[in-house]
């Protein structure tokens, strides 16, 4: 096999392909010894060997004993992406305000490569589920079953949610799951219709969340936000109606202050 792929598609560099992958299963295997990658990824140990020395001298990977483990720049990679996303950096304190004034968790994401991103979470001093939530920021996820998932397809075109269903698929993960795809595109129209989506016990049983999309000037979504707690206290109709109302505000806010940004770029330069 050629270093590069041929032809009128776009060359993929193998040996960078094969590092990724090299990367992936150390986070897959959370640390592995070079025995451990070589057998995960169906490859010598000799070529294990010569990727993990590779990110270790790009200080992408470091050694404790026989254990490969990913590096700390990771971190800081992470940090520098986030901060220039305009979602975040306008969204974030609205994200914070929610789960403070709600007590529950608030939760704002985006969508890449048609999975959702969960771009950063608050925990509210009632809120549950720590641990899980956790997880969910280190890694996509799909969109057809959390609020903010829903809220993000309801405004996207159909044949963009075609896309991303023919890929991904609609995998169950409880009996509320929607699986449907005509069932799906339904749900998506009423989101439309009401302003806000539900996530009912679709994702873990006994949560419940609301979220609400926010989208640029053009109405193109940038991502949706929510704030999820225990179904007995979501499904109180005067603390329903509220999270509503206080999801959907906070989704004007930051539509508001994006777009007003994006109006200041427009204005002349008289310098």
């Amino acid at each position: 096999m050629t270093e590069e792929n041929s032809g009128e598609s776009p060359r993929i560099l193998q040996t960078v392909s094969r590092a990724l992958q090299v990367v992936r299963a150390l986070e897959e295997l959370d640390g592995a010894t070079v025995t451990e990658v070589a057998d995960h990824l169906d490859i010598s140990k000799s070529a294990a060997y010569n990727y993990l020395m590779t990110l270790e001298d790009q200080r992408l990977v470091v050694k404790e004993g026989n254990t490969y483990t990913l590096s700390l720049q990771f971190l800081m990679l992470g940090e520098y992406v986030r901060n220039q996303n305009t979602l975040y950096e306008t969204g974030k304190d609205e994200i914070e305000r929610l789960a403070e004034e709600t007590g529950e968790y608030a939760h704002l994401a985006t969508v890449q490569h048609g999975l959702s991103v969960n771009l950063y979470k608050v925990k509210g001093e009632k809120a549950v589920g720590s641990n899980y939530q956790t997880s969910k920021l280190q890694k996509p996820d799909y969109l057809h079953f959390s609020a903010t998932g829903k809220s993000m397809l309801a405004h996207m075109p159909r044949e963009r949610v075609e896309e991303i269903v023919d890929r991904y698929g609609l995998a169950r993960k409880t009996e509320n799951t929607i699986t449907d795809r005509e069932e799906l595109f339904a749900e998506l129209e009423e989101v439309r219709d009401r302003g806000y989506a539900y996530n009912d016990e679709e994702e873990i049983e006994g949560l419940q969340a609301i979220g609400a999309p926010i989208r640029d000037r053009g109405g193109d979504v940038l991502g949706a936000l929510s704030v999820s707690g225990p179904l007995r206290r979501m499904n109180d109709p005067d603390y329903h109606d509220t999270i509503v109302e206080k999801v959907t505000n906070a989704a004007n806010v930051i539509e508001v202050n994006i777009n007003m940004a994006e109006t200041d770029d427009d204005l002349p330069d008289f310098a």
